[in-house]
């Protein structure tokens, strides 16, 4: 017979509930596979710690997505967010399934371009646009969404030079009941802003007012916002009819929908309180279908959805390094992956599960990373079972942002992998060595 290894003692704080007069039990269940491969042989195949994607839950969500709004409105198309996550693989999943190409920056562009996105369909967004970018843009017909006053002059002035006609919207904030407000982006409903960018764009030949645009905020826990923005610019719309007898291609909500992490400080979890794409679907078609807008006039839906489509998605297996116990008598697991590859442990309570099976036994933990900084915290408090040195582990729906924002700080970033429909693996992102970090250097020749 096995001998089994001593697990300390521990003194748990019971929490009263209804299931018991000894109150809710804490069951920290093993997550062995993904897409029916083991996360341990993984691991073993492509080192730790390691990002795993699921072509299978991208091509699932993109699709719900596409559903809930179709069954409900008449004209509809998905941009992708190149800044949730422009790993090209990534990207060109959701190009297969329909999507265009959103962007906001210059290199996000080029890297829609290189994935074959032709500039019609590609979205411009972003406050930092160069001349030579809109430049590009204008020629190659892409949506140019202008966000303040000045880029609308560099614009005009740009397509005045060089003889070029733009399509444009203009990107409106406004006040949906959400604080603080998102009043950076764009040009502001309620004072007037909008309008007179609007009454500017209609005066230009060279621009053609296409579309309007929003983006309202991040993680938007309520369908309401959405309803009040839509009809905002669906009565922008109905006054641009009004006045010029022109109508737009295009009302554009942008992103923010959220994912079913669970934020920092929140009571309840993401799982039970994050809408559906359903209510979401509700709240946008029925303001703009219930607007003055004529019905054979209606405009498509571009929806700008990133982290609700890919965080599911994404995992990150990793390993235990060591175990310690802190002044206060809680445990500290210390693990190899740090906030330099999880960004988003800054606002999330991610799930963390052990890949194998446990006693059953869990107690309050901190989980660390390996950096030697105070602030790579991936949990502060979690009742985990005790894992050992050398265990693994699997930390949920981390994939948007976390490979757009990660750091090459003091580790190597690792291998990223793909589980696509028949459950290969592929590396869509070879893992870092001290040569692709040095490459980009440069020596003067007195330190040689």
């Amino acid at each position: 017979m096995e001998k089994k290894n001593f697990e300390r003692p521990t003194i748990t704080k019971l929490t009263p509930g209804i299931p018991s007069k000894h109150g809710v039990g804490i069951a920290v269940a093993p997550v062995q596979f993904i897409d029916g491969l083991k996360v341990d042989e993984l691991i073993e195949k492509y080192g730790s710690p390691l990002y795993i994607f699921s072509e299978s839950v991208i091509r699932k969500n993109v699709n719900d997505l596409k559903r809930a709004f179709s069954v409900r409105y008449p004209k509809v198309q998905v941009a992708w967010s190149y800044k949730t996550n422009y790993l090209d693989a990534i990207c060109r999943i959701f190009h297969q399934e329909g999507s265009w190409a959103e962007v906001v920056s210059g290199f996000e562009y080029e890297k829609a371009r290189l994935n074959g996105i032709p500039g019609e369909h590609i979205i411009f967004n972003g406050p930092g646009k160069t001349e030579a970018e809109l430049l590009r843009a204008a020629k190659e017909g892409a949506y140019i969404h202008i966000d303040h006053f000045d880029e609308l002059f560099l614009l005009a002035k740009v397509c005045q030079a060089n003889s070029v006609n733009a399509r444009v919207a203009i990107r409106v904030n406004m006040d949906v009941g959400i604080y603080p407000k998102w009043d950076r982006f764009g040009f502001n409903f309620e004072n007037g802003e909008a309008w007179d960018a609007i009454n500017r764009i209609m005066a230009n030949p060279q621009l053609k007012l296409m579309g309007l645009h929003t983006h309202i905020g991040t993680y938007i826990m309520t369908t309401d916002a959405y309803r009040i923005a839509a009809a905002k610019l669906s009565e922008l719309a109905a006054s641009i009819a009004q006045k010029f007898n022109h109508y737009i291609a295009y009302i554009d909500m942008g992103g923010g929908f959220a994912s079913r992490n669970t934020l920092r400080g929140a009571y309840l979890s993401g799982e039970d309180t994050t809408p559906s794409f359903d209510e979401y679907a509700d709240a946008i078609t029925s303001a703009i279908i219930n607007s003055q807008i004529k019905p054979d006039k209606l405009p498509t839906v571009i929806l700008e959805t990133g982290r609700a489509l890919i965080d599911d998605a994404g995992s990150i297996a990793g390993t235990v390094i060591a175990n310690k116990r802190l002044t206060d008598g809680r445990r500290a697991l210390i693990v190899d992956v740090g906030v330099n590859l999880l960004f988003t442990s800054f606002w999330y309570d991610h799930k963390i599960n052990p890949t194998q099976s446990h006693s059953g036994l869990v107690e309050e933990t901190v989980i660390y990373g390996p950096l030697c900084m105070n602030i790579d915290v991936l949990r502060p408090s979690i009742m985990f079972p005790p894992l050992k040195t050398g265990e693994h582990f699997l930390i949920s729906r981390t994939g948007a942002y976390n490979n757009t924002q990660w750091l090459q700080f003091i580790t190597t970033r690792p291998n990223v992998i793909l589980i696509d429909t028949n459950r290969k693996t592929h590396i869509i992102r070879k893992a870092e060595s001290i040569d692709s970090i040095v490459s980009n250097e440069n020596i003067p020749d007195h330190l040689k």
